[in-house]
């Protein structure tokens, strides 16, 4: 008896069950593509930070020499204090090696330039260098893949040959263009040969470099006598947003017990990284960048918490469309649902058709609500970030329920009103 009603519901009301299903359809559509977003938000946005620079620094340890900005030298170091060039492929070896997005070693001190009066700053670094790695044939890294925001007007150098950048600032102020070739010169190694570098780039990124020559690192070593050695390395790596456990860790690692130390170390957070790449290297400081960490973290955070407001909004609103629809469906109704409690039907009987049938809307539009959900994520994966989005397969059974319990939510307090329903008053024409 209970199905052939629910049957005969749906064949003569199939106009109010449409609009019903629709609305959950839209809702669950916009609530499955949300889901998508913020599930994949995090790594997206984590690579899209990395185009901003490495969100890790590391250099000699136990060396504090004056930042290059402020007018420094670090190539006055001591050659045996400085990081080993060969131990930069154990940056690749540590347990968190895939996150390792690409690295970039630096050399920086003072030159002559065309055997012209005082000297002009030189950053001797990797612009998109092979290296050899375990397990990782054909290998790049360099400046141009960790810091896409660096902008070269003409061409990139080679690491093997003698070209170089020229900063931007620095060529407006000696007049210097693409082409034109460079006798570097060292200032402090009267055996070291000068050296004739192309300029093949215009170097544009807002930083020092605007007022330096970039050569390849090989280059640097050599006018420096640095031979084998770096004085900095930037990694930039993907991370996890930092939490209470992260800075339990980085104020005193001795206080987290085996369980709490073991999730730390295998949780992607720019502090755990940090101490890996520390154990991989001979004598290194390893210094995550907090302000790209923490604004990375931050960015997440909010754009998680909006998506979730956004969802909240749009369960709202579809329960209260479900709520107006199911209140209309019982006062058109209501003659019908007074035979059947002036037959003996109980009000959880009568609630139980209501449910269903708004249950059987819920999933119907859930369903569809997915499909179309997984094509609107796609959409928004192409416009926000240039590549889709994954859905997941655990969106499929969340948007499901979360489908049937607005269409619960909504049927509640229309369903109240059944119970103030009496037969004698409906059948008669006074409710």
């Amino acid at each position: 008896m209970f199905f052939t009603q629910l049957y005969q519901s749906w064949r003569h009301d199939k106009g109010r069950k449409a609009l019903a299903t629709g609305t959950i359809f839209l809702a669950a559509s916009l609530i499955s593509a949300l889901l998508a977003v913020s599930i994949s938000i995090g790594d997206k946005i984590s690579v899209e930070m990395k185009s901003y620079g490495a969100n890790i620094e590391i250099t000699p340890e136990g060396d504090v020499p004056l930042p290059y900005a402020l007018g420094g030298d670090t190539g006055s170091l001591g050659k045996d204090t400085l990081l080993l060039e060969s131990e930069l492929a154990n940056i690749k070896t540590i347990f968190w090696r895939n996150n390792i997005m690409g690295f970039a070693p630096f050399v920086r001190t003072k030159v002559k330039v065309n055997d012209g009066v005082g000297s002009i700053p030189l950053v001797g670094t990797f612009f998109d260098k092979s290296l050899k790695v375990p397990d990782e044939p054909g290998y790049h890294t360099g400046n141009k893949v960790i810091a896409s925001y660096w902008k070269v007007q003409g061409r990139w150098p080679n690491d093997e040959e003698h070209q170089a950048l020229i900063g931007q600032a620095l060529a407006e102020r000696k007049g210097w263009e693409i082409g034109d070739v460079l006798t570097l010169t060292s200032l402090d190694k009267d055996s070291v040969s000068p050296v004739s570098m192309t300029i093949t780039g215009i170097l544009s990124n807002g930083e020092q470099e605007e007022s330096a020559v970039v050569v390849p690192l090989a280059v640097a070593q050599k006018l420096t006598g640095l031979e084998g050695r770096v004085q900095t390395i930037k990694v930039s790596a993907l991370t996890v947003p930092e939490n209470e456990l992260s800075r339990k860790a980085q104020e005193n690692l001795e206080s987290l017990d085996s369980d709490e130390y073991d999730l730390w170390f295998c949780t992607a957070f720019v502090s755990s990284i940090s101490f890996q790449l520390e154990q991989a290297l001979s004598r290194a400081s390893v210094s995550p960048l907090w302000q790209v960490a923490a604004s990375e973290g931050a960015v997440i955070e909010k754009i998680q918490s909006l998506l979730i407001m956004v969802t909240l909004a749009a369960f709202i609103v579809a329960a209260m469309g479900i709520a107006s629809l199911m209140t209309n469906a019982i006062l058109q109704r209501a003659k019908e649902i007074g035979l059947m409690k002036s037959l003996g039907a109980y009000n959880w009987q009568v609630y139980m058709l209501f449910y269903v049938e708004a249950a059987m809307c819920g999933l119907l539009g859930g369903l569809l609500g997915c499909i179309s959900g997984y094509g609107l994520s796609r959409a928004m994966g192409y416009g926000l970030f240039g590549s889709a989005l994954d859905f997941h397969w655990i969106i499929v059974p969340i948007v499901l329920m979360i489908s049937v319990v607005i269409t619960l939510c909504g049927t509640y307090f229309p369903a109240q009103r059944i119970a103030a329903l009496y037969p004698i008053e409906v059948l008669y024409g006074r409710k």
